[in-house]
């Protein structure tokens, strides 16, 4: 995890928030950043992560979250980690007969846009545990992304009831967090991307959108984060708070500061 990005949260492994959905955001630039800082961040919280990775390998992640000081390896052997790697399961869902259903049973279905059988492996990989088991603290969905689901078929009402019902299930009543990044195409015909991303806004607690600075390429400053908390019951007016900062990203660590003031640049 990243403790810049904790201290602009106001939060730390030991304060994290429950019943909250974190909206994850990337136009034209690369916010997975982001993921790995949450991945990170709710296995030092010792939660139990349930994580649908539809965009990168295992090992991928694993080599990250070492640089951050998690080993995916051992939390998935603990039985905190339940990872689903969706660019490996999709082979075994063409090729490889299925006795039970599969999680992305619906790239071979007439039905596309029938998600239950992944609802029901996040709501089986994240059930309460058993006497004798380990006791984690919260459940966790984390994907990443769900604008794959889109590219795959899927439309956006149907990806909007499968992070409902998982809401319902992880975050009412489980009392556990989601954690879901999209990626803003900016296309203004791209109506699909659209209603998934104005759905998911009204739906969060807090959303983080990395942006690509419209200035173009910089090596000092990578991107700008925009930091809204809102509370969905609440008016409007009442509601939301936002802050933007740019940053920088390192090897080991990524680096925020206000807009216009980089060291580079000072």
């Amino acid at each position: 995890m990243f403790p810049e990005l904790n201290n602009l949260l106001n939060t730390t492994p030991d304060r994290a928030e429950q019943g909250k959905l974190t909206l994850l955001c990337d136009a034209k630039t690369d916010g997975s950043f982001l993921v790995h800082h949450f991945l990170s961040f709710y296995l030092k919280a010792n939660c139990k992560v349930c994580f649908v990775a539809l965009i990168q390998s295992f090992s991928h992640y694993n080599i990250v979250g070492q640089k951050l000081g998690v080993s995916l390896t051992a939390a998935r052997e603990s039985g905190q980690l339940v990872f689903l790697e969706g660019l490996k399961s999709s082979v075994d869902v063409f090729f490889r007969a299925q006795a039970a259903p599969h999680p992305l049973q619906f790239l071979r279905e007439a039905d596309a846009g029938n998600l239950q059988p992944l609802y029901e492996f996040v709501r089986e990989a994240l059930k309460p545990v058993g006497d004798g088991q380990a006791a984690w603290r919260c459940p966790v969905l984390l994907v990443d992304d769900l604008s794959v689901l889109l590219s795959l078929g899927l439309g956006a009402v149907a990806v909007l009831d499968f992070v409902h019902y998982c809401r319902v299930a992880v975050c009412w009543e489980r009392k556990g967090n989601i954690v879901a990044l999209v990626h803003d195409s900016g296309d203004a015909e791209d109506e699909e991307n659209d209603i998934l991303l104005n759905g998911l806004s009204h739906q969060s607690h807090l959303i983080l959108r990395a942006e690509g600075l419209a200035t173009g390429f910089c090596r000092d400053v990578h991107g700008q984060l925009r930091v809204l908390w809102r509370t969905p019951s609440q008016p409007a007016a009442q509601r939301d708070r936002s802050l933007t900062y740019q940053y920088k990203i390192q090897d080991k660590s990524v680096s925020f500061f206000a807009k216009g003031m980089s060291p580079a640049v000072l």
